[in-house]
């Protein structure tokens, strides 16, 4: 009798054990976010582009956000540590549709990030986008916080849709 209550108390201990560890494992899976793939369903989705030749007529053309125009349109983000960086802004300043989706090692790099994106869309709305329809436009922009994550989400046809997509990823 005391080995099969030794043996039963075993197996539920164990059980305990394994059930904490899954628990733990889960939750570190479903905080990883693969950002390429992210943007890369979108730009299907909303028909956006980077290929200008093979490109129809209602494509968005987007380019990468990088070097010295990465500095420019968001000073100090290369300076960051990001694990991943997604920046994409359209070829035409008269179109508002302009993507950047960041993770960071940290969360105090993320809010670092946060802050300078958040710059840029103010600056943007209040007038460095030209454009009346451009401005009210980037006046609502968002920026996002999740955790190690950021983003820029600048959309004048798809705003709220982009919003909720990239929400989702953390729900």
């Amino acid at each position: 009798m005391k080995r099969i209550l030794t043996l039963a108390l075993s197996a539920l201990l164990t059980m305990g054990l394994l059930t904490a560890c899954g628990g733990q494992e889960g939750d570190a899976e479903e905080a990883q976010v693969a950002l390429n793939s992210l943007y890369a369903g979108w730009a299907e989705e909303y028909h956006w582009t980077e290929d200008a030749a093979s490109s129809t007529e209602d494509d968005l053309l987007l380019m990468n956000v990088e070097g010295e125009t990465l500095e420019s349109y968001y000073p100090g983000l290369a300076e960051l540590a990001t694990e991943q960086l997604v920046a994409k802004a359209p070829m035409m300043s008269s179109v508002v549709n302009e993507i950047v989706l960041v993770q960071c090692g940290n969360e105090e790099d993320a809010a670092a990030a946060a802050a300078i994106l958040q710059e840029r869309a103010d600056a943007q709305a209040e007038g460095g986008a030209w454009y009346p329809e451009s401005m009210e436009a980037w006046s609502n922009a968002q920026v996002i916080q999740e955790g190690t994550y950021a983003a820029l989400i600048a959309s004048s046809q798809h705003q709220d849709e982009l919003v909720s997509s990239f929400q989702e990823q953390f729900a």
